[in-house]
């Protein structure tokens, strides 16, 4: 090629004035067909994803589309062909078998936060998960409408108790390590064998013993996590848990264990990958109930353990699969097969997508600027390649993002609108880099890596699953799919979430795919360079999937009193006339089994 990928990333505006978006313009130029799941660089919210809706959102443009002739009538149009916009879609068409659904996206593939990166490596496909990442605590979580649609939809959730190969790693000898660097500790260094704290005797005192820190902070850190001591002598265990709902877990450790700066920068970033921010704005009380250390001795109440569930249900990319599935119930010319088992490897077709004359179809690269009630239907206004476009439908749902729905739905009651603002979604990247082979990681003894200050807090070795016909690499000798997940912090900006949320997504979108590459490369030599690795020969392909938009805030002791913010919650997704609201956001629930429950709820209120 004469010119690289990220050439026509970076020259996102002049594709777009086009008509085309970047991932258009690529296929197009190499011939290939229409299929963003190949698609490498910048991914996520891609360039072309956005404009139109930063038109409206920053500028405060208003597209009139009340003079254009509406072209199109549903029963049902559905903005946002994520998880929750398709199970709306399934949904409404098990009440209303004969309805026309019609799912608009202005992204370049379906499935909102679930994305699939398919790679070729080593003669093989190699796939890895760009957004949303598993089915989560399915005893715990799963309402009785999201076991029926994953039924319906094929899935056995027993059937990961063999797909996914739990000791793959642990036999090949890896541990989780911790990477030490040199800017915030003093010196380079990886430390393996993170001891797991449900064994019976873990030893904390070999791992910390091996910290770049001075000995009185390793002494301090080894205490924090053997000794018993009690943090706040003088309360009872409920005005303990009260107190601990009001500061940050980072506050906790500077002002009643007394860290150094330095020792507790150790933790700044632990919570990044599972709550998606760091320490500062993660409650104290939040971390107590995570099995964070430093509440051993303080008399609180033991968490409930018979409620824990292995972490497996997982498809190769993800939920990705979720989507496919639904994709594939919903408009079944896409793609042949049925269930789980051949969802992985099954070919998608995407002009099969949005087909005159079927029941259901899919409009990508499509971005609603407009949506209204009139006379007894909703007229749905949307931009697509630089042209407006009118449609209308019985019915309407917003599968959106709840932020942008005071933008695009007319005559919102003012409190509805600043309840729905109040969901600002947590700005996260996660990239995924395919290297020639992992025997780096085997010399080195880790199949995960936490970095407290570096910009990818979490460098994982892709779940390993067996699916369909599609192998986990198990040869250290392959290819494979390294994860990496960062989430953006805008320093001085604090201590609410919501504004530095905010300042975190300017941080995304700031940054350029040759600064993350960079960053990715350098990140990588300086973990992976003591067991072989070089990255200028090991590194195949990297895509980063970036979400400044993220996942779906949710309730923060810190921020959202004593209600945790259900009265803005419910307000927020209130109907409007034949309008309803579907999406994580309203559930304040970033998972897929919210994202359903919601959708389900949004149907039934059409009634």
């Amino acid at each position: 090629m004469s010119i690289s990928r990220r050439d026509f990333l970076n020259g996102a505006a002049i594709t777009i004035a086009a008509g085309m978006t970047p991932g258009q313009l690529l296929q197009a130029a190499l011939q290939e067909p229409y299929y963003p799941p190949a698609l490498s660089g910048l991914r996520g919210s891609h360039a072309g994803a956005f404009d139109v809706a930063h038109q409206l959102g920053w500028e405060k443009k208003v597209f009139n589309v009340d003079g254009l002739k509406v072209e199109e009538d549903y029963d049902l149009v559905v903005v946002g062909a994520g998880i929750s916009g398709l199970a709306v879609a399934w949904f409404y068409r098990e009440k209303h078998p004969a309805a026309r659904i019609l799912l608009l996206d202005n992204h370049d593939d379906f499935g909102g936060h679930a994305k699939r990166n398919e790679f070729s490596a080593g003669g093989r496909m190699v796939l890895g998960y760009g957004g949303s990442e598993s089915l989560d605590a399915p005893k715990r979580h799963f309402s009785a409408q999201v076991y029926r649609l994953l039924g319906q939809l094929g899935v056995k959730l027993e059937r990961f108790d063999k797909a996914f190969l739990a000791d793959l790693y642990d036999d090949l000898g890896l541990t989780s390590g911790v990477f030490f660097d040199q800017q915030t500790f003093g010196s380079d260094r990886l430390v393996a064998e993170q001891p797991d704290p449900d064994d019976e005797q873990p030893d904390w005192a070999g791992f910390i013993a091996r910290f770049p820190l001075s000995e009185a902070e390793r002494a301090a850190l080894l205490a924090l996590y053997e000794d018993e001591q009690d943090y706040l002598p003088d309360m009872t265990a409920d005005a303990k848990l009260q107190y601990l709902d009001t500061l940050s877990y980072r506050d906790f450790l500077l002002k009643h264990v007394r860290l150094s700066a330095r020792a507790t920068a150790y933790f700044q970033q632990r919570s990044s990958d599972e709550y998606g921010y760091t320490i500062e704005f993660m409650a104290a009380s939040d971390a107590y109930h995570a099995g964070y250390p430093g509440f051993a001795g303080m008399d609180l109440p033991e968490e409930d353990e018979a409620a824990e569930e292995p972490y497996i249900y997982h498809f190769p990319d993800g939920n990705a699969s979720v989507a496919r599935l639904l994709v594939r119930g919903l408009i079944p010319l896409v793609a042949a097969g049925s269930g789980m088992e051949d969802i992985v490897l099954a070919q998608f077709d995407y002009g099969k997508l949005d087909v005159a004359g079927a029941p259901v179809r899919l409009r990508l690269n499509s971005t609603a600027v407009s949506v209204q009630n009139r006379d007894g239907g909703v007229d749905v206004g949307y931009s697509t390649a630089g042209q407006l476009h009118r449609v209308r439908g019985k019915h309407c749902v917003l599968a959106c993002y709840n932020m942008m729905i005071p933008y695009l739905l007319r005559d919102l009651p003012a409190a509805q609108a600043q309840a729905l603002s109040q969901n600002v979604k947590l700005p996260l990247v996660y990239a995924n880099v395919v290297i020639r082979n992992w025997q780096s990681l085997v010399k080195l003894g880790v199949q995960d890596i936490y970095s407290p200050a570096m910009p990818f807090a979490q460098v994982k070795l892709d779940y390993p699953v067996d699916l369909g016909g599609y192998l986990a690499p198990r040869d250290p000798a392959k290819p494979i799919c390294l994860h990496m997940v960062q989430v953006p912090h805008a320093d001085g900006v604090g201590p609410d979430l919501r504004s530095q949320a905010r300042a975190a997504r300017g941080l995304i979108y700031g940054t350029s795919f040759g600064q993350y590459e960079a960053a990715i490369r350098d990140q990588l030599q300086r973990m992976l360079g003591a067991g072989g690795f070089e990255q200028q020969r090991d590194i195949l392909a990297i895509t980063v999937n970036r979400w400044p938009h993220g996942y779906s805030y949710y309730s923060n002791p810190l921020f959202d009193g004593a209600d945790g913010g259900e009265a803005l919650m419910q307000l927020a997704r209130q109907p409007l006339g034949q309008v309803t609201i579907a999406n994580s956001d309203s559930g304040w629930d970033p998972y897929l089994h919210g994202a359903v429950d919601q959708a389900w709820r949004a149907v039934t209120e059409l009634g």
